[in-house]
């Protein structure tokens, strides 16, 4: 192998290295601390909460029935801020374990509640 073809060699793999560093995304670590964690699982958890009391079928039927669409409540729950999540998180921890009927009651008419503050639905005047 000439030496004119080694350095042809070199200059690619060389050419082809920064290529490939250049295109790789820079790498950003921030430090998070525990209660920024803690905040954040909490929301998921109450945003799961939510949407398996709301993917119930009996829950889905009441709605309809009370003339609120479910996929709007589901893009709703998606919308809240912290304070409202926190808010819905007090009252279901307070709710007694295995209500039952009137747990869903409870939390469907804090869904509604919040909905209707928000503007989203407007049922309570019609009643």
């Amino acid at each position: 192998m000439s030496s004119h073809s080694r350095n042809f060699i070199i200059l690619i793999i060389v050419f082809q290295f920064f290529i490939v560093c250049g295109l790789q995304p820079a790498a950003r670590a921030d430090i998070i601390t525990t209660q920024t964690l803690i905040t954040t699982e909490t929301e998921e958890n109450t945003r799961d909460q939510l949407h398996k009391i709301l993917s119930r079928e009996d829950v889905r039927t009441e709605l309809i029935k009370l003339g609120v669409n479910p996929d709007m409540a589901d893009k709703r729950i998606a919308a809240l801020t912290p304070s409202e999540l926190l808010q819905i998180q007090h009252h279901i921890d307070e709710l007694p374990t295995g209500a039952g009927a009137l747990a869903v009651v409870g939390i469907l008419f804090l869904v509604l509640l919040i909905l209707e503050l928000v503007g989203v639905i407007n049922i309570f005047n019609k009643i």
